[in-house]
């Protein structure tokens, strides 16, 4: 079993074009083992019930913003260690730079195409 057969993943997103957009590369990149959800608030209540290998994250959201969501998840020590990427139309250096902070493991910045997405979470979880 190839690891984009095992490998988890979590599309947070509080637009649904956007998430639209993220599980169409995910399709076209043969993961089918995923879910969605439109906020950081949601998704953390998500991840407790049902960790994954990864997050793919918006960065701005209501509620809870990617970055937020990121610190929650690497302060719970059940999930720790869960891959997370943020997408981003704003990959300025104040951003990125507290992500890497907080344990960001990689980034994309919108818009992206699919082969851009596969080389980001390449470079978190292996090839795939």
């Amino acid at each position: 079993m190839s690891l984009r057969d095992k490998l988890h993943i979590l599309v947070v997103d509080d637009m649904s074009t956007s998430r639209g957009l993220l599980t169409q590369a995910l399709d076209e990149l043969g993961i089918k083992n995923y879910r969605t959800e439109a906020d950081g608030h949601t998704a953390w209540s998500s991840l407790a019930a049902k960790p994954v290998h990864l997050v793919i994250s918006d960065f701005n959201m209501p509620r809870m913003d990617g970055l937020q969501l990121l610190e929650a998840i690497r302060s719970h020590r059940a999930i720790a260690r869960t891959g997370f990427i943020l997408v981003t139309g704003r990959a300025d250096k104040e951003i990125i730079e507290r992500g890497t902070r907080l344990g960001m493991n990689n980034y994309l910045k919108k818009p992206f195409q699919t082969a851009q997405l596969k080389a980001c979470i390449e470079k978190v979880v292996g090839r795939l």
